[in-house]
């Protein structure tokens, strides 16, 4: 069976270009170039062996902050090569990091990759100070200027008896370490984050040290996704992919708050679906069927790492979203809701201000969206939120969960229709 998949030509020709994280060239880069000309104005000042500004990259997923990073640091990586400039990208998702020490050690190891050389320090059992030290070593033995991009910067927390974040002490500790003289080198901190609203919650030590320049990226518009996909059509060979395809895929990703990133993974899941089954070509079937699988992979993705009080919280609000014209829910209802969900399986009851705040959590995986809204003065304020995927979806992924599996699905609708009809 291998040997006979081998043998056929396939409808793909280049799957890196399918790849969201892929570096593309510049004129791959479509709908951006306000920003691209910012970020490249800026680091460029790199060419000359001075330090570039810290910047402050903010804007939904997927609409191309990665994206221009990459590629503006690798355009300068080599033009800094061929003048004898030792140029460094130490790049890290912080998504995934738990705590200050973690995320240090993480730009150790990948300075250390960038130089070609080995870590000197172990990854526990030493002080972060000692990480540090580590960092500022490689630095100073192996570059004259470098480019720290701090990617979902947002995400790292860290402990929470901390008085600020950790974000907030990772970019003092950066941005003060070449006025403290623990660095040579030029360094440039790029921090990078879907939450407009970050700088809000960083130290005011870090803000005054940091001073970063704005840069803002909105949501692609349909138009801006399928130019995007154009550009990437040639990772299929000639003529096998039906006209209605590309504009399906982006309308699809247009949707759900204009993510690039989506609509370059439905096109490489419709052709895998097309070489899967056999055709000759990509059709507007493949891509409904990779809208299905892709959008409940992502979400599948991000509630099983959840707790299971925010899962709660998240499948009372997606209910009562189901139920709804408008495909939202008011916090109100989505509270009473998750109060039968709590009785029901005999779990802790959080307090209506402890559902709204976990509930607002989830905006950072960008599965809703919130305003605060009033329907006149019988209603009070609540908060309304709006899901950016299938409401569906959401609770059949949320269903997998044996303790949320046990509650009978028909109970839950008929106390969400029955919550609706108490709220007008």
């Amino acid at each position: 069976m291998l040997l006979e998949f081998d043998d056929q030509e396939g409808l793909i020709r280049d799957r890196e270009l399918l790849d969201p994280n892929y570096v593309v060239e510049e004129d791959r880069i479509v709908g951006r170039d306000e920003q691209l000309q910012e970020v490249t104005k800026m680091l460029r000042v790199a060419l000359g062996d001075n330090r570039p500004p810290n910047l402050f990259l903010y804007g939904p997923s997927g609409t191309g902050k990665s994206l221009i990073t990459k590629a503006v640091c690798h355009n300068i990586s080599h033009i800094c090569e061929s003048r004898d400039i030792r140029f460094g990208t130490v790049e890290v998702n912080c998504q995934d990091l738990d705590t200050l020490g973690i995320a240090v050690y993480e730009l150790v190891q990948q300075a250390a990759d960038a130089a070609g050389v080995p870590v000197e320090v172990p990854k526990h059992g030493v002080a972060t100070k000692e990480k540090w030290d580590e960092l500022y070593r490689i630095v100073n033995e192996h570059f004259d200027s470098v480019v720290f991009v701090l990617d979902e910067l947002d995400m790292l927390v860290g402990r929470r008896d901390k008085q600020e974040p950790a974000f907030s002490r990772l970019l003092y500790q950066l941005s003060r370490a070449g006025a403290n003289d623990e660095l040579d080198a030029y360094i440039s901190v790029v921090a990078i984050s879907n939450d407009t609203k970050m700088m809000e919650s960083v130290g005011s030590r870090a803000v005054s040290s940091f001073t970063p320049e704005d840069v803002h990226f909105d949501d692609y518009d349909a138009n801006q996704l399928q130019a995007i996909l154009r550009r990437r059509q040639d990772a299929f060979h000639d003529d096998v992919v039906d006209d209605d395809v590309i504009p399906l895929a982006a309308a699809f990703a247009a949707q759900t708050h204009g993510d690039a990133r989506k609509a370059i993974d439905l096109m490489r899941v419709a052709g895998e679906l097309a070489e899967r089954e056999g055709d000759n070509r990509v059709s507007e079937k493949h891509v409904r069927t990779a809208q299905e699988k892709v959008e409940k992979n992502r979400v599948l993705e991000v509630v099983r790492g959840i707790s299971t009080q925010k899962k709660l919280c998240l499948y009372a609000t997606a209910a009562v979203a189901s139920q709804t014209d408008g495909g939202s829910a008011r916090s109100t209802t989505g509270y009473r809701v998750y109060q039968y969900l709590t009785d029901a399986i005999d779990a802790d009851q959080y307090h209506q201000e402890t559902y709204v705040n976990k509930m607002k959590e989830l905006t950072t995986y960008s599965l809703v969206d919130f305003e605060r809204r009033s329907h006149g003065p019988s209603s009070g304020m609540f908060l309304e939120f709006q899901f950016g995927e299938s409401p569906g979806t959401i609770l059949e992924t949320l269903r997998e969960d044996s303790r949320i599996e046990a509650i009978s699905e028909e109970e839950v609708t008929s106390v969400v229709k029955a919550q609706i009809r108490n709220q007008t």
